[in-house]
């Protein structure tokens, strides 16, 4: 039935609230569909971290679809002040919508368990694990699952080895040309191609500007692709694959992510069914491994033999911007983005009924 494929669950708080339950002083923009409970809905956005501008943009985008379902909103840019914004507002749920640290990490995931508040998305501990590259790919070469391989190391031990020793560690373990990355964060910000040795101080001084940790990664030829995970009655379902290409055949960077006309986007991605199957299969598998809920996305790299998707990364708290990748696979799967809100938020809901369940039991 609807029980979900993993027991990383976040902890219960008040039900759905009817329209006639709803207090004074809020209104809604919208009537809400017959039969439909109206909830007040608090959309963490924005926060501290350096994807903040990503996360107002995905937060309004989310806002706008709850006022069009009819439900109240209290719109909370997440800082020092979230729990007393929260007392305040007394929310009946938060859809949480802060991508990178402090807001995909597992903090806020945790102070809302303390609240007792349902929340959208996954819970805390498959939020430390996928923004944590590094650990995600240990935990995704320990199942078997196909990524490319890598070395990571922290900023003090390339300091205390010093360029000259360092890098031709990095050259025995790795082919070039390589990806050097910042082992925490998303939205690719700080990630640099290295074509040669020469081309890594560079490629990690722009890493270590983000994360005190870096990942150095075999760079994958090949297309990108991405795969949306949706909760469903039935358990993780993975939507259509989407292709990014980039106009100027470049990375997929911040940039070409998020800049309107830089990146191409074709969904479903014009592969063969098998291949297309086989990305999906790997996807689902690395939502598993982290003990991801609600929705999700995998990123991943088809190499030019086309043989096997390779898993780049996971996103627990993927975008919801115009551009963002997750929006684009639902619509293909013929859920629009008012829809996509909803479903994550009633997902929230089921988990805190049955955390309530257990509690009580």
């Amino acid at each position: 039935g609807g029980a979900l494929r993993n027991p990383d669950r976040p902890y219960a708080g008040a039900a759905g609230r009817t329209g006639d339950e709803r207090r004074p002083g809020r209104r809604r923009r919208a009537a809400p569909a017959a039969g439909r409970a109206v909830s007040r809905v608090a959309v963490l956005k924005g926060g501290r971290s350096l994807e903040r501008q990503v996360s107002l943009r995905s937060g309004g985008r989310v806002e706008d679809a709850l006022e069009r379902l009819g439900h109240e909103v209290v719109s909370i840019d997440a800082g020092l002040d979230l729990v007393r914004r929260l007392e305040e507002s007394r929310p009946d749920a938060a859809f949480v919508v802060l991508h990178g640290r402090g807001g995909e990490d597992g903090t806020v995931q945790e102070l809302l368990e303390i609240l007792g508040l349902p929340y959208t998305g996954s819970g805390v501990l498959a939020c430390t694990r996928a923004i944590d590259k590094v650990r995600t790919k240990q935990l995704l070469i320990d199942a078997g699952v196909p990524t490319p391989d890598f070395f990571a190391f922290n900023e003090t031990a390339f300091k205390e080895l010093g360029a000259a020793d360092a890098l031709p560690a990095i050259g025995e373990r790795l082919r070039f040309p390589i990806v050097v990355k910042p082992a925490a964060g998303g939205s690719a910000l700080g990630i640099k191609f290295a074509a040669t040795p020469e081309d890594v101080p560079q490629a990690l001084i722009a890493a270590f500007s983000y994360d005190d940790r870096v990942l150095l990664e075999r760079y994958v030829e090949g297309r990108d692709l991405a795969v949306g995970i949706l909760d469903g009655a039935d358990g993780a379902e993975a939507l259509p694959v989407v292709e990014a290409i980039p106009r100027d055949d470049a990375l997929y960077d911040f940039e070409a992510r998020y800049e309107f006309g830089r990146t191409d986007f074709r969904c479903p991605a014009d592969l063969p069914e098998q291949t297309a199957e086989r990305a999906q299969e790997v996807a689902l598998q690395t939502y598993d491994l982290l003990g991801c809920a609600g929705f999700a996305r995998v990123d991943l790299m088809l190499d030019d033999s086309g043989d096997e998707p390779m898993v780049l990364e996971a996103n627990a708290i993927p975008g919801l911007t115009e551009t963002s990748l997750l929006p684009q696979a639902a619509d293909a799967a013929g859920i629009g983005l008012d829809a996509l809100v909803e479903r994550i938020l009633a997902l929230a809901f089921e988990r805190g009924d049955r955390s309530a369940a257990a509690a009580s039991s």
